[in-house]
């Protein structure tokens, strides 16, 4: 057995269970994003960029039309053997994809499929990049937006998956549960994000909080379905309950296979009697012992989940284009703003 594992595993024992480290109040599958979270100001951003184009059109309207277009006529350019995408960015505008199938995941998560344009294209998604969401309720003046990041592997022909858990009040995620197969919903992208390449560091570091584990998701399959790429990776996902957890199958997976470069820790505030896990919060007696310390050379801390453990954890997001201040546990820890990254 490696020294990593060694020594993750027997220091992730002496912490367990864990305490409580602070008092705010736990929103990490229960609740949809407040006002300060950096997926908020995303959106705000993304609807100053969207308001220039005009009103909004529903699916099979002009813009949708001219979208799908833009596709075929990028395709008919493709040469022999060239792979074709469905997201192009750009002008390209919003694609409308009809869902195909829908899966009930929990009590208040689905997976939701949708069709590409074209059977043999790819999403045209890079890791690490998420797609937009948008539709227009009946009696609205504006339409709703929201980034999602794909579950389904960027090289998957035909199709996207998201993964959508539904939020008391929240606008889009009641959409998307209430959709049907066969009806369909404007998309575009990709909207970039942190730019992946194999080995481009040592060892990374996933907090994630409910579904903030769609963007370390991608980062992690990408990584393991590279046999070129090296990179140790240590998860810290937590949620309310075991069944929150999302894509436990999937991690376990890659757990079993690369033991030695691959640690999941789960952290559940309301876990069952049988639970041999952390308790309560993500806080900063279990970070600090899981985590590669601050003064190693090459390492990255990833962040993503609702606004009360970002201020936690790292502090929360400007902007899409201004991580914001380091602040939190992790600059507690000694980690520098240049190693951490905030989803």
């Amino acid at each position: 057995m490696s020294l990593f594992v060694a020594s993750t595993r027997s220091a992730f024992r002496a912490v367990a269970p864990i305490k409580r480290s602070f008092q705010t109040r736990r929103s990490y599958a229960t609740e949809p994003s407040k006002g300060g979270s950096s997926s908020t100001v995303l959106l705000g951003a993304a609807a100053v960029g969207i308001a220039g184009a005009g009103a909004y059109f529903f699916s099979g309207s002009g813009a949708a039309k001219k979208a799908e277009a833009n596709v075929k006529q990028v395709t008919e350019k493709i040469t022999p053997g060239e792979i074709k995408k469905a997201f192009i960015g750009g002008d390209q505008g919003w694609l409308s994809l009809k869902l195909e199938d829908v899966e009930l995941i929990n009590h208040n998560t689905k997976r939701l499929r949708f069709r590409l344009p074209e059977d043999d294209m790819v999403s045209g998604l890079h890791v690490a990049s998420a797609i937009l969401t948008k539709f227009k309720p009946f009696d609205a003046e504006k339409a709703v937006l929201r980034p999602y990041t794909p579950i389904s592997d960027e090289s998957a022909q035909g199709y996207i998956d998201l993964l959508v858990k539904k939020y008391e009040g929240g606008p889009m995620s009641t959409y998307l549960h209430d959709m049907a197969p066969g009806q369909r919903l404007d998309i575009k992208g990709p909207l970039p994000k942190y730019p992946w390449e194999a080995n481009k560091h040592k060892h990374i570091a996933l907090v994630a909080g409910g579904t903030g584990i769609t963007p370390m998701y991608q980062l992690i399959r990408a990584i393991f379905n590279n046999p070129d790429d090296k990179t140790k990776v240590t998860l810290v996902f937590g949620n309310v309950s075991e069944e929150d957890v999302l894509l436990k199958h999937e991690l376990a997976a890659i757990e079993n296979k690369h033991p030695q470069r691959f640690r999941a820790f789960y952290v559940l505030d309301n876990p069952p009697k049988e639970w041999g896990g952390a308790k309560g919060y993500i806080n900063k007696d279990l970070l600090k012992t899981v985590l590669p310390e601050p003064k190693n050379e090459d390492i990255k801390i990833f962040v993503c989940g609702p606004p009360g453990m970002m201020n936690s954890i790292s502090g929360n997001k400007k902007s899409p284009r201004d991580q914001g201040e380091l602040s939190g546990i992790l600059k507690e820890l000694g980690y520098s703003p240049d190693q951490v990254y905030k989803f």
